[in-house]
């Protein structure tokens, strides 16, 4: 049996030979391609930092819906998720989250510099 060139990330195939850096930007590209994670990041960013119940009081989904989102963020890293007592509090990265907007950015700009 020859092997793939591709490897599985969980959702789609990647390139073995990809870079690291791509493949950073690709997985927090993949966090972000759920609309409610995106309503999530924008609630987050109005504030400090939030527990999941005020995300949960916030939207129309359920808790264990919440928690699946912002577990899916914080692996991205684009979200800080940080023990406190009772209640875990999660908050926007916002460094993580500036280095996905260049990234892009600079993806467009490679790729459309020719036109």
């Amino acid at each position: 049996m020859t092997e793939s060139p591709f490897e599985t990330d969980g959702c789609r195939p990647a390139p073995r030979n990809c870079a690291p850096d791509s493949r950073v930007v690709a997985a927090r590209l993949a966090a972000l391609s759920h609309p409610a994670r995106i309503e999530i990041i924008k609630h987050l960013s109005a504030s400090n930092s939030c527990c999941c119940r005020e995300v949960v009081d916030r939207f129309d989904l359920a808790q264990s819906t919440v928690s699946q989102h912002l577990k899916i963020l914080v692996e991205a890293g684009l979200v800080r998720f940080e023990p406190d007592r009772q209640r875990s509090r999660y908050a926007v990265d916002h460094a993580a989250l500036a280095d996905v907007s260049a990234s892009v950015a600079a993806l467009v700009n490679s790729c459309c510099s020719g036109r």
